[in-house]
């Protein structure tokens, strides 16, 4: 028997094993949270499932997401991924990743850690919300406004309080899963 999942990852079986997997798991490495703050940016306007499909496509492109590397892409890099079809190609946001990189190994060098950095705005722990369905979730709060605005001023883009809200979501800083999901309390 299935079990009740939220209601917005039942469409497939690659939403379902993401959501099984990883939604809302804290995440308290440094290389994954990058590689989920990359993978939000480029979502910025499309559906995750969009990315998720995509998601070995980009960890190939992007060098498996490792920011040492990505920090110090050149021009021939940034239109060698132009011209891969695997991936999203927006220029725009492929120089975000690259910025993104620099800023994040910034405070890398300010924190000690990208997770020390950021899970202190949720004082190290999950934030436990208790939506009563999916449609309950908010696309924004006043902490993911305030991460975004962080975020900016140290030189991040596609970093909007949308992106980071899904971002939180997906390392796990706050647990949106609905009331009645199997997931709920794991």
């Amino acid at each position: 028997m299935e079990p009740i999942r939220c209601g917005w990852c039942t469409a497939s079986d690659l939403y379902k094993k993401y959501h099984d997997e990883e939604w809302g798991v804290p995440v308290y490495d440094d290389p994954t949270l990058f590689e989920f703050l990359i993978l939000e940016t480029f979502q910025a306007g499309l559906s995750w499932i969009t990315i998720l499909n995509k998601r070995e496509n980009f960890r190939n492109a992007f060098d498996h997401f490792d920011y040492k590397k990505i920090a110090f892409y050149s021009e021939e890099k940034i239109e060698e991924l132009m011209q891969n079809t695997g991936i999203i190609r927006n220029k725009l946001k492929i120089k975000a990743a690259v910025s993104n990189a620099q800023a994040f190994i910034k405070i890398q060098e300010e924190f000690g850690t990208f997770s020390d950095y950021i899970w202190k705005f949720t004082n190290g722990k999950p934030i436990i919300n208790h939506p009563k369905t999916s449609k309950d979730v908010p696309a924004t709060t006043p902490l993911s406004d305030e991460i975004s605005k962080d975020l900016k001023k140290r030189g991040f883009k596609f970093v909007g309080s949308t992106v980071v809200y899904a971002h939180m979501q997906a390392t796990g800083m706050v647990n949106d899963h609905a009331e009645n999901c199997w997931k709920r309390n794991q």
